[in-house]
Parts: C-alpha cells; sequence; structure tokens
C-alpha cells in the first residue's frame, strides 16, 4: 500500500481506556499498564479475562473465576511467542470444543487455566505469517488487532478456510490454516481489519444505521451499512495484501493467489455503485477518508 491507514490515534486511546476499564472491574487493586506498545496486548487479553471471569460466575465455576482472579493477565504473556507485531499468543482450540453463549452465537474461545501454547511448528507458521504481512505494509494492522490466533482446522490448498472474529474479544482471531505463512497472513489481515473497523466505529463514536440496506455480492444478499461497510474494508485489505506478496509466489501457491485476485474484482467492482452513498452515513470524516483510500487502492488494482 502507498500508506499506511492503520495507525489511527482514536482506536490507541479506546485500546487505553477500556483496558483501565476492564482492570477496574475485574482487579481494582491492579495497577492499568502504562500507555504504549503494550497496550494492544493487554487490551485483547483483558477481554478474555473479563469474558472468562464471567462466564465461570454465571455457571457457578469458582475454580475458574478464582484463578482469572488470580491472574489478571490470563496468562498470556507466558504462553506468548515472538513475532514482527510484538508478542502473540497461538492456540490452537479443538474446534469440536468451542463454545456458544449469551455474548455470541459464534463459536468462540477464551484463555484460561487450560490453555496451552500451539506446538512449536505452528507457532513457528504464525511468526513467519505476521512476518510476511509485516513485509507487505500491514505490521501496524497486526500488531493492534491480532493478539491472540486460535489455529483450528488443518485444510488442504484450495479448500474454504474458515475465520471469524467477534466483537466481544476485540484482537482476537480465528481462522483455518493450509501450513503456509503467506495464506494465512491473507486470514490474518482480513480479520484483523474487522478488528479495526470495529474498534475505529467505536473510539469514533460512529453509529452506522441499519435501516440503509446495500446489495453485498459477497454474500449474495441485501446487508445494513455496517456488514457491507465491513466487507468493502477488510476484502480490499486482502486484495492489496495479495498483489504485494503475489510475485514472492510460484506453482500451486501463486496460482491460488492469483485465482483469488482475479475473483475478487469483479465482486468489488459490483460495489462501486454503493460503496459512497455507504459511506456517507460514516460521520467522522478521517475514518471515512481511510475507508475510501483502501478501497479505491484495491479498486485499482
Amino acid at each position: 500500500m502507498t500508506t499506511s491507514p492503520f495507525a489511527f490515534p482514536p482506536i490507541n486511546r479506546l485500546h487505553e481506556d477500556r483496558t483501565t476499564q476492564i482492570l477496574t472491574i475485574t482487579h481494582p487493586d491492579v495497577p492499568p499498564p502504562a500507555s504504549g506498545a503494550g497496550t494492544a496486548f493487554d487490551h485483547a487479553v483483558a477481554h478474555h479475562v473479563l469474558e472468562g471471569a464471567e462466564n465461570a460466575a454465571r455457571t457457578g465455576d469458582l475454580a475458574t473465576f478464582d484463578w482469572y482472579a488470580a491472574n489478571p493477565g490470563a496468562g498470556a504473556h507466558t504462553l506468548s511467542a515472538p513475532t514482527a507485531a510484538g508478542p502473540r499468543v497461538i492456540v490452537t482450540p479443538d474446534p469440536s470444543r468451542l463454545t456458544t453463549s449469551p455474548i455470541s452465537d459464534t463459536p468462540y474461545y477464551l484463555l484460561g487455566p487450560d490453555t496451552h501454547a500451539a506446538p512449536s511448528q505452528l507457532q513457528e507458521l504464525a511468526a513467519a505469517a505476521y512476518a510476511t504481512a509485516a513485509a507487505a505494509g500491514f505490521g501496524d494492522l497486526l500488531a493492534a488487532h491480532a493478539v491472540v490466533v486460535c489455529l483450528l482446522r488443518t485444510k488442504a490448498l484450495g479448500h474454504t478456510l474458515d475465520s471469524w472474529t467477534i466483537t466481544r474479544l476485540p484482537g482476537t482471531v480465528f481462522t483455518d490454516h493450509v501450513g503456509d505463512p503467506i495464506v494465512l497472513a491473507r486470514d490474518l489481515v482480513h480479520e484483523a481489519g474487522h478488528n479495526w473497523l470495529n474498534d475505529a466505529l467505536t473510539a469514533t463514536h460512529s453509529k452506522i444505521g441499519d435501516t440503509e440496506r446495500f446489495y453485498s455480492p459477497w454474500k449474495a444478499t441485501e446487508r445494513p451499512a455496517f456488514g457491507f461497510l465491513h466487507a468493502c474494508w477488510s476484502f480490499p485489505l486482502t486484495m492489496l495484501y495479495i498483489a504485494h506478496v503475489i510475485d514472492q509466489t510460484t506453482g500451486d501457491l501463486r496460482r491460488f493467489l492469483t485465482a483469488y485476485l482475479d475473483q475478487q474484482r469483479p465482486l468489488l467492482a459490483a460495489t462501486a455503485a454503493d460503496h459512497p452513498r455507504a459511506l456517507n452515513l460514516v460521520p467522522d470524516p478521517d475514518l471515512r477518508s481511510r475507508l475510501h483510500d483502501v478501497y479505491q487502492q484495491a479498486a485499482d488494482l
């Protein structure tokens, strides 16, 4: 990308404020972390602690509740591995044992007393993916919005890869993988993009109404502006990432990435008339400009 849109001061302030607020609730005797490079890490982990303690309290699991009370960082620093984006928590929860609860209909996983770091080969895979994304200009994005990565199923190249985030766990990514860092980096960029936009909308107090709907070619259905704007942000990010790295690849991987770009171009083009109308619903001019610039860079590929 020509310039990085990801260093967004309102998000930094949001992370600091939210982390302090959560610690005030869960661990009032623990001083809040100092502002700076560790803020995004602490912010992501704090949400795991909050949700884990709340779930334990709701179900009467006193042992787990006591563990969160004694571990304000959920053991994340012990679990973390060094990457180009800073320390990251890479874990491999059993997909069949992910949780659904009142906080999310989408399955999720919380750092807790039974959490173990991913095997070394998967930590190395993730570290290589972070390095690849950083070299392509996405280091700031992953540093702040892909702190905890839950690697789920290993699949063959070309098979459908499921990945997602949930709003109650900002900075956490759930994703399948094919054992290739370039492909994993693509999906980290995509999901971190969703986390970034959620935080950016919150940080700028941008309320996107759901009365207007827009056709999303990715879902082949009409969607509220919120979901439409998310798609018109995260898919262009993956297009820009792939355009940067594709010349580093050969063989099946290059064909896979080329096919992905070829698929995305007409999908993005189909949103050209609606995207300006949806952007007009974003009240913050700086955020609106960043969304526009990324969209346009991808449309020009």
